[in-house]
């Protein structure tokens, strides 16, 4: 059933835009399980849109909470959108949160800096403070801190490796210092992790290189930022998505990291979508991910949801 209102919600995220005084009214027309829960979201959960997480050079970056109305603490997915590092926002990628919102989890939605306002490391430093907010004032929002997973994709899932995998002692969070960030899971939707990679040689990116600007020490800098680099033991719980004919970011950098975490028994699992580009999975492929990861999390972060019954690929 849960697999069942799943495909039928990311089908509703499709047309959702599309169907609008499209048909006539129907009386008395039966609902589907997902339209009954369309209707009832905005009554389960409370938003909180706009709240300031950092202040640097001027900029104000913003958040937005959405969290469960009913008892909480809640567990929270904390959400960086993708864009290469150079564009996209939080408001173009909610409708990428409903998944996540219909597992009866919070979601924190991050802006951060795009460039060529502010080049590397900015995104990461903010992201990092982005968690940091998080686990020291999710409690008044009604989430629980012990049981924080980092999500994006692309450029996202980047962030979400950076902001989980990397230590304070590289003084990233210098804008935002306190104790140590420690969160329970990362799910990395097609994520960079050799950022050196996509800096140069023949998979680099404009994205990337306008990400780097004119840093004489960029190749350095990139090295300092892939998530590689922090395979360590210890690190929270990873599950990666990646298809194997993406153009933008090689599989391989995924079968990297998945051997990276085998060889540190950092517990992690690696979804592979055959013939998947980057991103644009089929509607099954996207219901058998989010299975996947819903499993994943199960086994992994404590009181989490009871795992769906639907096989992963």
């Amino acid at each position: 059933m849960a697999a069942n209102r799943l495909n039928r919600l990311l089908a509703l995220i499709v047309v959702a835009g599309l169907a609008a005084g499209l048909a006539p009214p129907v009386a008395h027309a039966q609902l589907s399980d997902t339209a009954e829960w369309a209707i009832s979201v905005g009554r389960e959960f409370r938003t909180t849109p706009n709240v300031t997480y950092l202040t640097a050079n001027g900029w104000e970056g913003k958040l937005d909470i959405h969290v469960p109305r009913s008892e909480g603490p809640h567990p929270a997915f904390i959400y960086f959108h993708g864009g290469a590092h150079v564009f996209g926002s939080k408001e173009s990628s909610f409708l990428t949160l409903l998944p996540y919102l219909e597992m009866g989890w919070a979601v924190v939605n991050v802006e951060y800096r795009l460039a060529p306002m502010a080049h590397a490391p900015a995104a990461v430093e903010d992201c990092l403070c982005a968690v940091r907010w998080v686990i020291e004032n999710g409690e008044d929002y009604g989430i629980d801190a012990g049981r924080l997973v980092l999500t994006g994709n692309s450029a996202g899932g980047h962030l979400a490796l950076a902001a989980g995998m990397i230590p304070s002692s590289t003084g990233l969070d210098r804008q935002c210092p306190g104790a140590p960030i420690d969160v329970a899971g990362i799910v990395n939707w097609y994520g960079i992790t050799d950022v050196l990679e996509r800096l140069e040689g023949p998979h680099s990116r404009p994205g990337t290189v306008q990400w780097f600007g004119s840093n004489p020490d960029r190749r350095e800098l990139a090295q300092f930022l892939s998530p590689l680099t922090y395979v360590r033991e210890g690190l929270p719980a990873i599950i990666t998505v990646h298809g194997d004919a993406d153009p933008r970011i090689p599989h391989t950098q995924a079968i990297r990291l998945h051997e990276g975490l085998e060889g540190k028994s950092v517990p992690n699992r690696l979804i592979t979508i055959p013939g998947g580009g980057h991103g644009g999975f089929s509607q099954e492929e996207m219901v058998r991910s989010y299975a996947a990861i819903r499993d994943f999390l199960g086994q992994h972060v404590s009181g989490q949801p009871a795992p769906s019954n639907t096989a992963a690929p």
